[in-house]
C-alpha cells in the first residue's frame, strides 16, 4: 500500500513538473512570436514612409523595391526562407535559429509594407485587432480541447499549397472573384491551422517531456513560434483583403 502511494505521489509530482514546463514552453513560443510580430510591423511601417511622413509616401528604399524587379524577390523571399528554415533547423544552433526567425520577420515586414499604401490606417488597425482576438480564441481552443485534431494537418497543408498556386496564378489573371474566394478560403484554412499548430506544440512537448534537453526546447519553441506567426500573418492578410478599406 505504501509503495502504491509512493508511486502515485511520484507520478503526480512528475505530472506537475510537465504541466509547469509546458506552460513555460508555451510562454516562450508566444513571446518569440510576439517579438517577430513587432519586428514585422516596424519594418513594414518604416519602409512604407509613415515613419517620416503621414502621407504614406514610399521611402527611397521602398521606391527602389517597388519600382524594380526587386519587388518579386522581396515578395517570394519569405516563402523561400520558410522552406530553408525547415531544412536547417536541425543543423544550426538555437541562437542561430532565433536570428534566422527574426531576419525572416523583418523580411516579411518588407514584403507586406505595401498595405500601408493600399489600405487606410484605421482598417489596418481594426483588422489587426479582429485577427488578434480570433487568433487568441482559436489558439486557446487548440490548447484546451480534448479532441484530437491531428488529422487536420494533411488536409490543411494541402489547402495552403492550393492557396499558393491559386495566388500565383491570380497575379497574372487579376480576377477579383478569384481573389475573394482565395481570401475566404485563406481565413478558414489558417484559422484551422492556428488551432492545429497550437495543439501540435503542446503534444510534441508532452511526448518529448521524458528526454528533452535545453537545445531541443529552444528550437522547438522557435519552430512553434514560426508556425503560429505564419498563421497569424496569413489570417491577417486575408482578412484585410476582405475587410480593409482602400485608400
Amino acid at each position: 500500500m505504501a509503495q502504491q502511494q509512493t508511486i502515485r505521489s511520484g507520478a503526480g509530482v512528475r505530472s506537475a513538473e510537465i504541466d509547469q514546463g509546458l506552460r513555460a514552453h508555451m510562454n516562450s513560443v508566444y513571446g518569440i512570436m510576439s517579438v517577430g510580430m513587432v519586428i514585422t510591423g516596424a519594418a513594414a511601417w518604416a519602409i512604407s514612409g509613415l515613419a517620416v511622413n503621414d502621407q504614406g509616401q514610399l521611402t527611397q528604399l521602398g521606391t527602389a523595391i517597388y519600382a524594380s524587379p526587386l519587388k518579386w524577390l522581396i515578395m517570394f523571399a519569405p516563402l523561400i526562407m520558410v522552406f530553408a528554415f525547415g531544412a536547417l533547423i536541425n543543423r544550426i544552433s538555437a541562437a542561430g535559429a532565433q536570428v534566422f526567425f527574426y531576419t525572416f520577420a523583418a523580411l516579411m515586414g518588407l514584403s507586406i509594407s505595401s498595405i500601408f499604401l493600399v489600405f487606410t490606417g484605421f482598417s489596418i488597425v481594426q483588422t489587426f485587432l479582429v485577427t488578434a482576438v480570433a487568433f487568441a480564441g482559436l489558439s486557446l481552443w487548440g490548447y484546451t480541447t480534448k479532441k484530437d485534431i491531428s488529422g487536420w494537418g494533411s488536409f490543411l497543408i494541402m489547402g495552403v499549397i492550393g492557396l499558393i498556386v491559386a495566388s500565383i496564378v491570380n497575379i497574372f489573371l487579376g480576377s477579383p472573384a478569384i481573389m475573394f474566394a482565395i481570401s475566404i478560403l485563406g481565413v478558414l484554412i489558417f484559422a484551422g491551422l492556428t488551432a492545429y499548430d497550437t495543439q501540435k506544440i503542446k503534444t510534441d512537448y508532452i511526448q518529448h517531456a521524458q528526454a528533452m534537453d535545453r537545445e531541443w526546447l529552444q528550437k522547438s519553441a522557435i519552430m512553434g513560434a514560426l508556425n503560429l506567426y505564419l498563421d497569424f500573418i496569413n489570417m491577417f492578410m486575408f482578412l484585410l483583403s476582405l475587410m480593409g478599406n482602400r485608400e
